[in-house]
C-alpha cells in the first residue's frame, strides 16, 4: 500500500511539473523531491525511465476519461436512434473536459506531449481506450463520402485540437481567472466546430478524392 501511494504521488507531481516546465526539461530528481522522496533514485526505482512515468500518467488519467466515454458510447448505441457526427465528437470531448480542474494538470501536460512528440506515436505500450476506437469506427459509417485516409487525418486533428483547446482554457482560467465565455459554452462550440470539419467537403485539388 505504501508503494502504491508513493507511485501515485510521483505520478501526480510529475504531471504537474511536466505541464509547467515541459516533459523533457524536468529532472527526475526534482519529481522525487516534489513527491516527498528523500532518496534521489526513488523515481527510477518505481518507474525506471522518464517514458514510463509519461505512460503511467496517460494510463491513470486516461482511465478516468475512458470510464466516462464508455458510458457515453453505450448510451449512443442503446438510444435507438442514429447518432450524429456531433454525438461522436461530444463523446470524445466531454470525457476529456472532466480534467478541467484547478488541481488537475493532465490537459496542459497532454498538450505539451503532443507538441513535443508530434503526436501520440511515442506511446507504444499504453492501453488505448476501446471507446475511442469505437467512435472512429462509427464516424466512418456516418460520413462514408469522406475517404478513409482523409477521415483518419481529420480524426487525429479532432483529437489533438480538443486537447490543445481545453489545455488553453485550463491555463487561461488559472492565470487570469476568466475565460471568453463559460466553459460549457466553449465546449459546446468546440464540438460544433470540430463536427463541421469532419464532415466538410474535400478541397477540389485533393488527390485523395
Amino acid at each position: 500500500m505504501r508503494g502504491q501511494a508513493t507511485r501515485q504521488r510521483i505520478i501526480t507531481e510529475a504531471e504537474r511539473l511536466f505541464a509547467q516546465h515541459g516533459i523533457s526539461s524536468v529532472p527526475l530528481r526534482d519529481i522525487g523531491k516534489a513527491a516527498g522522496q528523500r532518496n534521489h533514485a526513488a523515481v527510477q526505482y518505481h518507474f525506471g525511465e522518464r517514458e514510463e512515468i509519461v505512460k503511467a500518467i496517460m494510463e491513470f488519467r486516461g482511465a478516468e476519461s475512458e470510464l466516462s466515454r464508455a458510458e457515453m458510447v453505450a448510451s449512443l448505441m442503446l438510444s435507438g436512434t442514429t447518432p450524429t457526427v456531433s454525438d461522436v465528437v461530444s463523446a470524445f470531448v466531454r470525457p476529456l473536459a472532466i480534467h478541467f480542474q484547478p488541481d488537475n494538470h493532465y490537459l496542459p501536460f497532454l498538450s505539451l506531449y503532443i507538441t513535443e512528440e508530434g503526436g501520440y506515436e511515442g506511446l507504444v505500450g499504453v492501453r488505448v481506450g476501446a471507446a475511442v476506437i469505437t467512435l472512429r469506427t462509427l464516424l466512418g459509417k456516418l460520413v462514408p463520402e469522406v475517404p478513409e485516409p482523409v477521415l483518419d487525418e481529420r480524426w487525429w486533428l479532432t483529437l489533438t485540437s480538443t486537447v490543445h483547446a481545453l489545455a488553453r482554457y485550463h491555463t487561461a482560467r488559472r492565470k487570469r481567472e476568466h475565460l471568453p465565455a463559460g466553459i460549457e459554452a466553449l465546449i459546446a462550440d468546440l464540438i460544433t466546430f470540430l463536427s463541421a470539419g469532419l464532415a466538410a467537403p474535400l478541397a477540389e485539388d485533393d488527390p485523395r478524392k
